[in-house]
């Protein structure tokens, strides 16, 4: 039996290609732009430019083909290259302005496919693919484009949409869109009839991040069974799989699937939870921090936000916990001179959950903590780029120095809560927020007040 013909009779079911959440008049005048660069190869051979002349005839992408001649030896994805390669992409995606990149490397008679984004490793990437997720195809398809199969070009094709970072509204529309009437054709097309088995779990490990991208914001459980069986049954061939780093890959996407579920499907939602955390530990270990840290370092940022969220359902003070571990091992590799931006959340996710966990355990010092991470929040969220952001945190710093204060019977630490407050009220009376004016107004009369009594 083919692949397609397994999939078609398995789990996709034919999809019909417009419902009223997705009409195409909404997303015409957008195009998302697919850079295929010149594949590393050890044979003459045109297969990166075949590539691009097969999906410049899909819908809704603009695809050129990027010959500019370098090294491309970091395309083994070795963990000692890694940095290069994530480097030399990024540069690419700067001066190009592509939403994807795509890279192909030479295996023998396979060509694998790998795909980068602009926000890939940062706080606002909404993909579910990490560049280490390849697409291994037989190399012999990409000698002609008039034979390539329409089956594999759709799934290349899907894949490329489904890495899309696109945190615009209209964006998200336009590629979820784009991922229905893929589906839609994957499960009518039959024509890889000789694709063999040893590509399956690739296959269906991109067939699951397709599906996954599209229905992630759903409520459907139906959906969440058919992407559990792809990841599932690519699990099941695992034995094809040469390297640990593609494993990894796989049990980090089941990590996503239950992650997802857990905030979509809330009558199940403790199961979800622990899933979701054994799955990504899972992946962990074969993405280890030594060997792909930004993987890990990824996947540590999800599980704090898992425990949290297993926090806030059961006060579990051990999940609470978990969350500051994970989210401290995340902060070791997301550092502020490489990823400012993220280093900065994770300085106020810090902040927010060690003032929790201060409160709880009645530990001044965790207060100190939770305080010197949202300092440091401070260094990339300032008052003059961002000043209502740089008054939350004020408001925040504000609210631990009073329930010290207010605990210890502290005068010192409910003025310093006062100082705080008043620089946060100065910044929301200025942006004419009542609500925040309201709230902080409040706060401070309260504090004069136990400052008064004392």
């Amino acid at each position: 039996m083919s692949i397609v013909n397994f999939l078609k009779q398995t789990f996709l079911q034919p999809q019909t290609a417009e419902t009223p959440d997705l009409v195409p008049e909404a997303v015409l005048n957008i195009n998302f732009k697919i850079l295929v660069v010149e594949f590393a190869d050890n044979v003459e051979s045109n297969c990166g430019e075949t590539l691009a002349q097969v999906l410049k005839t899909k819908e809704g992408i603009s695809v050129y083909y990027f010959t500019e001649s370098f090294n491309k030896s970091f395309l083994n994805l070795e963990s000692r290259t890694l940095f290069d390669l994530i480097d030399k992409g990024q540069d690419i995606i700067d001066k190009s302005g592509a939403d994807v990149l795509i890279w192909g490397y030479r295996e023998g008679e396979k060509i694998r496919l790998n795909f980068q984004t602009n926000l890939q490793y940062e706080k606002q990437d909404c993909a579910f693919t990490s560049l280490l997720d390849s697409l291994y195809l037989p190399a012999s398809i990409f000698e002609n484009p008039n034979t390539f199969p329409s089956s594999i070009s759709n799934l290349v094709y899907g894949a490329a949409i489904s890495s899309l970072n696109t945190p615009a509204k209209t964006k998200k529309i336009q590629k979820r869109y784009l991922l229905k009437k893929i589906i839609n054709k994957l499960s009518a097309d039959n024509s890889a009839k000789s694709l063999s088995i040893e590509y399956l779990p690739y296959i269906m490990n991109f067939l699951g991040i397709i599906y996954l991208s599209y229905c992630a914001d759903q409520e459907q459980e139906k959906d969440f069974k058919i992407v559990k069986n792809l990841f599932d049954t690519a699990l099941k061939h695992q034995d094809l799989i040469k390297s640990p780093i593609h494993l990894g890959c796989i049990y980090y996407h089941l990590g996503q699937l239950y992650d997802s579920a857990s905030r979509k499907l809330n009558k199940r939602a403790t199961p979800f939870y622990k899933n979701a955390i054994n799955s990504y530990r899972l992946a962990q270990k074969y993405l280890s921090k030594y060997t792909y840290p930004y993987d890990y370092g990824f996947i540590s940022y999800k599980l704090s936000h898992l425990y949290h969220d297993y926090w806030k359902q059961k006060e579990d003070l051990q999940a609470l916990r978990d969350a500051v571990f994970n989210l401290r091992e995340a902060e070791k590799i997301f550092t502020y001179t490489q990823f400012p931006e993220l280093w900065a959340a994770i300085q106020g996710e810090l902040g927010h959950l060690l003032s929790l966990l201060g409160s709880l355990t009645s530990s001044e010092e965790i207060a100190g903590i939770a305080i010197s991470c949202y300092k440091n929040q401070q260094k990339v969220i300032t008052e003059r780029r961002d000043p209502l952001d740089w008054a939350i945190i004020q408001e925040n710093i504000g609210d631990i120095y009073c329930r010290i204060g207010k605990s210890n019977e502290d005068k010192t630490s409910l003025e310093d809560s006062l100082e705080y407050f008043h620089d946060a009220l100065y910044i929301f009376e200025n942006m004419n927020i009542e609500e925040n004016v309201k709230r902080l107004t409040s706060k401070i009369a309260l504090t004069e007040r136990q400052i008064n009594n004392l």
